[in-house]
């Protein structure tokens, strides 16, 4: 969210006061640049060395004689992160945020910037996100297990040779190489186990790695795997509606929503590598990744349907209401996401050239099963309600029974009950079960081929590529509109029946929340059986086709096609560097959909684009002296709108007056930015690195959801004008602005006396602003942007022994928009709370081979929480526990 109590002013003058420093400090007679790799140990000092120090050197000799402003997480010294996939290693890097779905790190957002600003790339292949729906381009980060992985690196400027489609970050995940490390056979892995605090489920992980090289030839081959059984806490609070007048007594939550997750994940990943070097300066090789994150997701959850009482009062303190009927929804429901990545290619080097060649295949699958079954209570068993909101995350309920009134035909509040009875749910011709089966599909096809030559001139390296980028992306949105009535009578004549209370078990929530009532489990599994046979039982009957759980106007078909040049040139002086150059990208896409009018007729619809753009950049190094660098930075990106955005399917009703339009905008534009960066890098003894660096980013055609006019051709049919229909979709605002400045530092206490000379620090601040404007409101936060995150580890390391306490927190932030379309103000922005994580790794050397691990996560017991407007309008608590794994790791 965007600050409250720091002057933006004062942010913009530490961005310009840093660059000016940055320009002074760039002057003439500037000292050599420092060497790659300083020595670990010089004359009269030994360094300490262990995991956490080694990867810390790597990182930071890599970002010392980087071409760009970029930040780096080598994987350790046997070859792996202490984290469970990519996005938990990188949420430990300068100005990284990280997004969470039930406590699992899932999406990263650098800077704080909406994570749709930055792009991916897997050994520079520019990767293509697609997530739930097809509603964002955002990259899942935890179907990538970070055991495949070497190093990450986040470039926060770019150069002409990385993908344009980055606002504020490119993130380049870099797999193993056999031949880059050292000769002979190697096998390293791990195998671990332990608990989750909430729920007492069980995680486990493995993994192994087996490699060989002779200098000439090298392979590699691996698996990994995590799992873990969670018991997740939520409870989520409908819509607050306001007072109709002075009068009402019935505004505030519109229902109290008591929700139970038992869920088994898996992340899984299988890799395969093959180099061949037949001499110094030539490469072949071919990789294949194949990532997997499996959710199998168990669902209890009742909603207290709090305006739909009879009678009595609510409002934001609490409420005593009179016949409240209650809905519960159970499912288990299947997520998987998977990525298919192969490539092939080479590397060419002599007499100053160089040539890159790289052809890679990838495809990507999310799909989701939800068969989900809403019972109610019926009427004449709703109970009586009273809730207690003084602590509006935590609402205590209490149930009493509804009992006739001294008025004939009149109810009353009766006496209390101790729990509600899960058997008054009822599968009834008059009050009929639903059965949902909610779907989603996405899936993506990439065929890239890349090639890159440069040639030394002496001071001066001229670099140029091209690359051709093939997509089909297909899919569909969640869709819910296939429900089956499963009412005796709807079921009558094929032998099936449902009953929701035979479900109910005689075991008790564990939950960590205070709530008042408690409730038992639903037998989810055995449900689901009897969900699929109903299923299939209807479908052989010609009762059910599953053909209609998606609407043709939720289906979109789209192909993008990108060919792209670069040419930049590198000028090395004595004291320092500058990279410049520009990057040409046309970018074609077809677009296919249909919209289903209001009489049910399917219109075929197709939006095409194409467009060239051209994407300047560049990079500045001063080398002020051997241990002091100074960069500066400016660029052109682009950021395209994801596919369920974008698409032209639609539901369209003529009748309305205006006729209305609910579905994607295929006129959508991509949004653009100019932007610079400006850093003060001075690197200290024990791999340590004190550093700030300050950015700004000029965005244009900023997204954003709303109702507005169509205002364009593109739904018209059958000689109908639709452009001055209503559109309920994603636009186009206007411009926006985003700024911030980055603090890091990072050190090996060197200069101790022994043994504490083994402690070190990592820590990381960024302060960040931003807003942008639409036609209907101006100075809107972005949504996912925290104003301070804040990463900080405290480690030891000596004796064989590593240690590391390890502190991330992020303040409030914005998570979606209520625009509104009379008159421009918002009418409920939902933000999302800051938290605090902390977590401890700890390891011990048996033998130089041999070590054991324990890493205890999340000990602050995070509750994650999100709000409409106020922490007065709680939207959703929820939380995971603590986690506890311990293990053996081997390498040799």
């Amino acid at each position: 969210m965007i600050l409250a109590t720091r002057s933006g002013a004062l942010l913009r003058c530490s961005i310009s006061v840093l660059a000016m420093a940055a320009a002074a400090t760039a002057m003439p007679g500037m000292a050599q640049t420092a060497q790659a790799g300083d020595e670990a140990e010089t004359e009269g000092e030994i360094i300490v060395q262990g995991a956490i120090i080694t990867a810390q050197g790597e990182s930071i000799a890599q970002k010392r004689n980087a071409d760009n402003l970029i930040d780096i997480s080598a994987a350790d010294s046997v070859g792996r992160f202490p984290d469970q996939n990519s996005a938990a290693a990188l949420s430990r890097l300068p100005a990284v945020a990280v997004q969470r779905d039930q406590g699992q790190e899932r999406y990263i957002q650098v800077r704080g910037a909406p994570n749709r600003w930055t792009s991916v790339s897997i050994d520079g292949i520019p990767m293509i996100g697609a997530d739930e729906g097809g509603l964002t381009r955002a990259y899942r980060f935890d179907a990538v297990p970070a055991v495949i992985l070497s190093a990450l690196a986040i470039n926060k400027s770019l150069t002409p040779n990385l993908q344009a489609e980055a606002i504020v970050a490119n993130i380049d995940l870099r797999t193993f190489s056999p031949l880059a490390g050292k000769t002979g056979f190697h096998v390293q892995g791990d195998v671990g186990y332990g608990l989750m605090e909430l729920g007492d489920g069980d995680q486990r992980q493995g993994s192994l790695r087996v490699s060989y090289s002779d200098g000439t030839f090298g392979i590699v081959a691996g698996a990994s795997h995590y799992r873990r059984e969670q018991v997740t806490d939520n409870r989520e609070v409908g819509l607050y509606d306001e007072p109709s007048g002075p009068t009402d007594t019935q505004f505030g939550p519109t229902e109290i929503d008591i929700r139970q997750y038992r869920l088994v994940r898996e992340n899984n990943g299988l890799f395969a590598g093959i180099e061949y070097s037949p001499q110094e300066g030539q490469k072949l090789y071919a990789k294949s990744i194949y990532t997997e994150f499996k959710d199998d997701e168990q669902r209890d959850q009742y909603e207290i349907r709090l305006d739909r009482a009879l009678s009595g009062t609510r409002n934001l303190s609490g409420g005593d209401l009179v016949r409240v009927p209650v809905r519960a929804s159970f499912n288990l429901g299947n997520y998987r996401t998977r990525n298919f990545i192969n490539t092939i290619g080479g590397d060419y080097e002599e007499d100053g050239w160089k040539v890159n060649f790289a052809a890679n295949y990838t495809r990507t699958e999310n799909t989701t099963f939800l068969p989900l079954v809403q019972a109610s209570t019926a009427t004449a068993t709703s109970p009586s309600v009273n809730y207690d909101f003084s602590r509006p995350n935590f609402p205590i309920v209490r149930l009493f029974q509804t009992v006739p009134g001294a008025t004939a035909g009149s109810f009353v509040r009766g006496p209390a009950l101790a729990n509600f009875d899960q058997t008054t749910l009822i599968n009834a011709n008059t009050a009929p079960a639903v059965l949902i089966p909610i779907v989603q599909d996405v899936f993506t096809d990439s065929y890239t081929v890349k090639i890159d030559v440069a040639k030394e001139l002496g001071d001066v390296t001229l670099t140029g590529g091209f690359l051709y980028a093939d997509r089909d992306i297909s899919g569909f949105l969640f869709s819910t509109s296939n429900a089956l009535v499963l009412s005796p009578a709807a079921l009558a004549g094929t032998g099936l029946s449902f009953n929701p209370a035979s479900y109910i078990t005689n075991k008790a929530w564990d939950t960590g929340f205070p709530l008042g009532l408690t409730f038992n489990y639903v037998d989810n599994t055995r449900m689901r059986a009897d969900f699929d046979n109903i299923f299939a039982t209807l479908q052989r009957q010609g009762r059910f086709n599953p053909a209609n759980n998606v609407p043709a106007e939720n289906r979109f078909a789209l192909t993008e096609k990108t060919l792209t040049g670069y040419g930049m040139a590198k000028w090395v002086f004595g004291s320092g560097q500058v990279i410049a150059g520009a990057r040409v990208e046309h970018f074609k896409l077809t677009n296919q959909g249909q919209a289903r009018l209001a009489n049910g007729t399917l219109v075929p619809l197709s939006e095409p684009q194409e467009y060239t753009d051209i994407f300047p950049s560049i990079n500045a190094r001063f080398d002020v002296t051997d241990n002091l660098v100074v960069r500066l930075a400016g660029q052109r990106g682009i950021a395209r709108p994801s596919f369920g955005e974008v698409r032209v399917g639609s539901a369209i009703n003529d009748t309305n007056s205006p006729g209305t339009i609910s579905g994607g905008n295929p006129t959508l534009q991509p949004e653009y930015t100019w932007g610079v960066d400006a850093s003060v890098e001075y690197y200290i003894p024990g791999q340590g690195i004190l550093s700030v660096a300050g950015f700004h980013r000029w965005v244009d055609n900023v997204l954003f959801s709303n109702t507005q006019i169509v205002g364009t051709d593109a739904f018209n049919s059958g000689g109908v004008n639709r452009s001055g229909y209503l559109l309920s979709s994603s636009f186009n605002g206007n411009s926006g602005e985003l700024y911030g400045v980055e603090v890091n530092y990072q050190q090996q206490f060197t200069f101790l006396p022994s043994p504490l000379d083994g402690f070190g620090f990592q820590g990381n601040l960024t302060l960040i602003e931003g807003s942008f404007d639409t036609d209907f409101r101006q100075n809107i936060g972005f949504p996912g942007t925290s104003d301070t995150i804040i990463n900080a580890s405290l480690y030891y390391e000596k004796y064989g022994l590593s240690v590391r306490a390890s502190y991330q927190w992020r303040s409030d932030y914005l998570e979606s928009l209520s625009i509104g379309t009379g008159g421009g103000v918002a009418t409920g922005d939902e933000f999302r709370g800051g938290y605090t994580n902390v977590d401890v790794a700890i390891r011990y050397d048996i033998t130089p081979n041999i070590s054991v691990f324990a890493d205890l996560n999340n000990l602050t017991d995070a509750k994650y929480t999100a709000f409409l407007g106020t922490r007065a309008r709680p939207t959703e608590v929820e939380q995971i526990g603590r986690r506890y794994l311990a293990g053996i790791r081997f390498g040799f």
